[in-house]
Protein backbone atom coordinates (compact mmCIF):
# COMPACT_ATOMS: atom_id res chain seq x y z
CA UNK A 1 0.00 0.00 0.00
CA UNK A 2 2.71 2.29 0.56
CA UNK A 3 4.01 1.74 -2.49
CA UNK A 4 1.15 2.37 -4.51
CA UNK A 5 0.76 6.20 -2.13
CA UNK A 6 4.87 6.93 -3.16
CA UNK A 7 3.84 6.27 -7.00
CA UNK A 8 0.72 8.19 -6.93
CA UNK A 9 2.51 11.38 -4.89
CA UNK A 10 5.78 11.17 -7.88
CA UNK A 11 2.55 10.97 -10.30
CA UNK A 12 0.62 13.77 -8.89
CA UNK A 13 4.66 16.17 -7.97
CA UNK A 14 5.55 14.70 -12.05
CA UNK A 15 2.15 16.17 -13.34
CA UNK A 16 1.60 19.41 -11.03
CA UNK A 17 5.13 21.04 -11.88
CA UNK A 18 5.52 20.05 -15.64
CA UNK A 19 5.40 22.94 -17.73
CA UNK A 20 3.76 23.73 -21.35
CA UNK A 21 7.00 24.90 -23.20
CA UNK A 22 4.63 25.02 -26.42
CA UNK A 23 5.26 28.36 -28.25
CA UNK A 24 1.95 30.27 -28.01
CA UNK A 25 0.45 32.50 -30.94
CA UNK A 26 -2.14 35.23 -30.41
CA UNK A 27 -3.29 37.19 -33.15
CA UNK A 28 -3.02 41.26 -32.52
CA UNK A 29 -4.57 43.35 -35.75
CA UNK A 30 -2.46 42.45 -38.35
CA UNK A 31 0.04 41.16 -36.21
CA UNK A 32 0.53 37.92 -34.47
CA UNK A 33 2.42 37.53 -30.85
CA UNK A 34 4.62 34.97 -30.22
CA UNK A 35 5.26 33.81 -26.91
CA UNK A 36 8.29 30.90 -26.65
CA UNK A 37 9.30 29.20 -23.39
CA UNK A 38 12.70 27.41 -22.00
CA UNK A 39 11.95 24.45 -20.62
CA UNK A 40 11.50 25.65 -17.06
CA UNK A 41 8.68 26.90 -18.31
CA UNK A 42 9.98 30.36 -17.55
CA UNK A 43 9.47 32.68 -20.83
CA UNK A 44 12.14 33.02 -22.78
CA UNK A 45 11.38 34.95 -25.82
CA UNK A 46 8.58 37.42 -26.56
CA UNK A 47 7.76 39.25 -29.46
CA UNK A 48 5.36 39.95 -32.55
CA UNK A 49 5.74 38.81 -36.57
CA UNK A 50 4.00 39.76 -39.73
CA UNK A 51 3.62 38.13 -42.60
CA UNK A 52 5.52 35.24 -41.11
CA UNK A 53 8.38 37.53 -40.31
CA UNK A 54 9.77 38.74 -36.66
CA UNK A 55 8.45 42.37 -36.83
CA UNK A 56 8.86 45.08 -33.83
CA UNK A 57 9.85 44.65 -30.35
CA UNK A 58 11.24 41.26 -29.28
CA UNK A 59 12.82 40.80 -25.58
CA UNK A 60 14.54 37.66 -24.77
CA UNK A 61 15.16 35.62 -21.19
CA UNK A 62 17.42 33.65 -19.23
CA UNK A 63 15.61 30.92 -17.94
CA UNK A 64 15.60 32.83 -14.49
CA UNK A 65 13.37 35.22 -16.19
CA UNK A 66 16.19 37.90 -16.34
CA UNK A 67 16.22 40.10 -19.46
CA UNK A 68 18.94 39.37 -21.48
CA UNK A 69 18.30 41.05 -24.64
CA UNK A 70 16.16 43.44 -26.39
CA UNK A 71 15.75 45.29 -29.76
CA UNK A 72 13.24 45.38 -32.90
CA UNK A 73 12.66 43.35 -36.08
CA UNK A 74 11.80 44.61 -39.34
CA UNK A 75 10.18 42.19 -41.72
CA UNK A 76 12.82 39.76 -40.36
CA UNK A 77 15.82 41.75 -40.36
CA UNK A 78 17.90 43.14 -37.16
CA UNK A 79 17.11 47.29 -37.26
CA UNK A 80 18.26 49.82 -35.20
CA UNK A 81 20.11 49.34 -31.10
CA UNK A 82 19.73 46.02 -29.32
CA UNK A 83 20.98 45.87 -25.45
CA UNK A 84 22.43 42.71 -24.47
CA UNK A 85 22.29 42.89 -20.53
CA UNK A 86 24.92 40.48 -18.83
CA UNK A 87 24.89 41.43 -15.14
CA UNK A 88 25.97 44.92 -14.51
CA UNK A 89 27.05 45.08 -18.10
CA UNK A 90 24.90 46.48 -21.05
CA UNK A 91 25.96 45.94 -24.34
CA UNK A 92 24.39 48.43 -26.86
CA UNK A 93 24.73 47.23 -30.54
CA UNK A 94 23.30 48.98 -33.20
CA UNK A 95 22.13 46.81 -36.44
CA UNK A 96 21.71 48.52 -40.44
CA UNK A 97 19.93 46.01 -42.54
CA UNK A 98 20.82 42.75 -40.34
CA UNK A 99 24.47 43.80 -39.69
CA UNK A 100 26.36 45.32 -36.70
CA UNK A 101 27.45 48.56 -37.15
CA UNK A 102 28.75 49.88 -33.90
CA UNK A 103 28.73 48.34 -30.41
CA UNK A 104 28.86 50.45 -27.01
CA UNK A 105 29.97 48.70 -23.58
CA UNK A 106 27.96 50.36 -20.45
CA UNK A 107 28.75 49.54 -17.18
CA UNK A 108 25.67 49.78 -14.50
CA UNK A 109 28.23 52.02 -12.43
CA UNK A 110 28.46 54.98 -15.48
CA UNK A 111 25.00 55.80 -14.34
CA UNK A 112 23.04 54.62 -18.10
CA UNK A 113 19.65 53.74 -18.35
CA UNK A 114 18.50 51.55 -21.19
CA UNK A 115 14.73 49.93 -21.34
Amino acid sequence: MKKAVLILMAFCSAYMYSQDTKPTFEKDGEMVKATYFHDNGEIAQVGYMLNGKLHGDWIMYSAEGIKIASGKYIAGVKQGIWYFYEGDMVKEVEFVDNKIAAVRDWNASDGVTVN
